[in-house]
């Protein structure tokens, strides 16, 4: 029986800690809102541009934020478990409507659109 409690206090003492532990080199979250927006604007030039690479554009894209691409991908898991990235995600949108006023119109339009249900495909609703 002691041995049975035993267990159970040592479980409960090891079930507090973190999922994730904190990784040497993290990027800080407005640091990561900057190159994630970057990284918005290199997808969207591929995408505009399908002959460009993707992979260039984003070792680019990192390069430019001396950020190892290690480091980029721990600091983003970290976040994610953390749950802080729907914040930097929203930050990093915010830095895209800075650098382009009219992309806000676009996105309210494409969200007034989407947003009336008989717009939405017939497998959405």
């Amino acid at each position: 029986m002691k041995k049975l409690i035993f267990f159970f206090v040592l479980i409960s003492l090891f079930s507090c800690g973190d999922y994730i532990d904190k990784p040497k080199n993290l990027v800080p979250q407005d640091k990561m809102a900057e190159i994630m927006s970057d990284l918005a604007i290199n997808d969207q030039a591929v995408y505009m541009y399908p002959n460009s690479n993707l992979e260039a554009g984003t070792r680019y894209v990192l390069q430019i934020h001396n950020v190892k691409s290690a480091d980029y991908t721990e600091s983003f898991k970290y976040y994610v478990v953390k749950e802080k990235m729907n914040g930097i995600v929203e930050d990093a949108q915010e830095i895209l409507l800075k650098k382009d006023p009219k992309a806000e119109k676009y996105i309210k339009d494409k969200l007034s659109k989407t947003v009336n249900p008989e717009n939405l495909p017939l497998l959405s609703r």
